[in-house]
C-alpha cells in the first residue's frame, strides 16, 4: 500500500493526476474495484484533421483519475483498461469521445462497450434531447459545476489547478448520475430503450475515415446535375485525402463553398478557376492543375450518376406530414418525452414521401410510435 500511495498521491481535491507511465498502473488499480467506469476526454481539433487527445478522465466511487495523455509514452495500457468489457462505460454525449478513443488505437480499433450515455438516458426520461452535462446535473441532482475552462487549450502544460478541477468534475459525478438515471429508466421500463440506442454507438464503422464518402457531408448534392455531382465527389475525395495526409482541417484545404462553386461552374482553365467564387488565389497557384484534372475525371464519370429528381411534395403529402407530426406530439406528451426523441420530422417525411420506415420500425420506437404512424399513413393512402 505504501508504494501505491506514494506513486499516485491525490491532490487536495481528491484528484489523482497521472503524469508518467510509472504512475498509471497504480492509478488504474484504484479504478478496478467497481463494475463501471466513468469516462471523458479533452482534446483539440481546431487546427488538425484528427483530434489531438490531451487528457483522459476516468472515475468511479473510489477515485477520480486525470491521465495526462501527452506525458505518456503510449496509450496501450489505459486503452486496454478502458476496453475491458467487464466494466460498463459511462459517458455524457459519447459520440465525440468514442471517436477520439477509437481513432487513438492504431491496430484493430475497438469501441469501448458496453455503454451508458447519460445524455441519451436523460432524453428517454423526458429531458431535452441535447441536454448538457452541467444542466443535467443541476436538474437531477442539484449539483452546480463551476465553469470557465470550456474553451481552454488542453495541450498547454503545466495544467492549472482550475483546469484539473474542471476536467475531474466531468467524471466525478458521472457515476452517481448514472445510478440515478438507470433507476429511473428501470422504474419506467425503459432501460432496454437505452441499450438499443447505445448499441448503435458501438459500431466501429461510425468512427472510421472513409474518403470515398466525404461528399455525403455536403448539403444539397441531390439538386446538382449528374456531371456536377460527379465532379463534386472527386473534389471532396481529393480534399479528404489531402487533409488526412497533412493532418489539417478539411476546410483549410478547400472550403465547402469552394467545392460547391467549382462543381457548379465546371471551369476548364486556370483562368476560369480564378473567377470561381470562394476559391483563394493561393489554392489556384498551388493546386490549380490538380483541380482541373479532378474536374475532367469527374466529367468522365458523370454517366454513373443518377439523374436529378425534382421532388416536390404535394399539398396532400404536406398536410399528412403535419397530421402525423401531431400524432407524434400527442404520443410524446403521453410518454413524457420530447417529440424529437420519439420521432423527428425527417422520420415522418421519409415515411410519407418515400415509404421509408427504417428508424420508425426498429426497436422501442416501433411499439411506441412507429406502428401507429405506419397504420395512419396506410389508412390515409387507402382513402385517396
Amino acid at each position: 500500500m505504501d508504494t501505491l500511495a506514494t506513486s499516485v498521491m491525490p491532490t487536495a481535491s481528491g484528484i489523482v493526476h497521472v503524469t508518467s507511465d510509472t504512475q498509471l498502473p497504480a492509478a488504474l488499480e484504484l479504478l478496478a474495484k467497481t463494475n463501471y467506469l466513468a469516462i471523458d476526454t479533452e482534446f483539440l481539433r481546431e487546427s488538425t484533421y484528427y483530434a489531438k487527445l490531451c487528457l483522459i478522465q476516468l472515475g468511479n466511487e473510489h477515485a477520480c483519475v486525470v491521465v495526462d495523455v501527452l506525458a505518456l509514452s503510449n496509450l496501450n495500457t489505459v486503452l486496454e483498461f478502458i476496453l475491458d468489457p467487464r466494466r460498463l462505460k459511462i459517458f455524457h454525449a459519447a459520440r465525440q469521445d468514442l471517436e477520439v478513443l477509437t481513432q487513438a488505437q492504431t491496430v484493430n480499433p475497438q469501441v469501448p462497450s458496453p455503454l451508458f450515455d447519460t445524455q441519451i438516458a436523460a432524453g428517454l426520461l423526458g429531458l431535452p434531447a441535447q441536454i448538457g452535462y452541467s444542466d443535467l446535473l443541476a436538474r437531477t441532482m442539484d449539483i452546480h459545476l463551476t465553469k470557465g475552462q470550456a474553451r481552454t487549450d488542453w495541450s498547454k502544460r503545466p495544467l492549472t489547478p482550475e483546469q484539473l478541477h474542471y476536467a475531474a468534475d466531468d467524471v466525478r459525478y458521472l457515476g452517481p448520475l448514472y445510478q440515478h438515471l438507470q433507476r429511473e429508466l428501470h422504474s419506467r421500463a425503459r432501460y432496454h430503450w437505452l441499450e438499443e440506442e447505445t448499441t448503435e454507438l458501438e459500431n466501429p464503422s461510425l468512427y472510421q475515415t472513409q474518403p470515398d464518402h466525404a461528399w455525403q457531408r455536403l448539403k444539397g448534392t441531390a439538386q446538382l446535375q449528374p456531371i456536377q455531382r460527379a465532379v463534386l465527389k472527386q473534389l471532396a475525395l481529393w480534399r479528404e485525402v489531402r487533409a488526412i495526409e497533412v493532418d489539417k482541417p478539411r476546410g483549410w484545404i478547400l472550403s465547402d463553398e469552394a467545392l460547391r462553386s467549382i462543381s457548379e461552374q465546371l471551369p476548364e482553365t486556370v483562368n476560369e478557376l480564378s473567377h470561381v467564387r470562394d476559391l483563394p488565389t493561393g489554392v489556384i497557384r498551388k493546386h490549380g492543375e490538380t483541380l482541373l484534372e479532378l474536374i475532367q475525371r469527374g466529367k468522365s464519370l458523370a454517366h454513373e450518376e443518377p439523374a436529378v429528381v425534382d421532388f416536390r411534395p404535394s399539398s396532400q403529402q404536406q398536410s399528412q406530414v403535419s397530421k402525423l407530426m401531431q400524432q407524434v406530439r400527442s404520443s410524446a406528451e403521453r410518454l413524457a418525452l420530447s417529440p424529437e426523441v420519439l420521432a423527428t420530422r425527417r422520420d415522418v417525411e421519409q415515411l410519407v414521401y418515400f415509404n421509408k420506415t427504417e428508424r420508425l420500425l426498429k426497436g422501442w420506437r416501433k411499439e411506441s410510435i412507429g406502428d401507429e404512424l405506419v397504420l395512419s399513413h396506410s389508412s390515409w393512402g387507402a382513402k385517396r
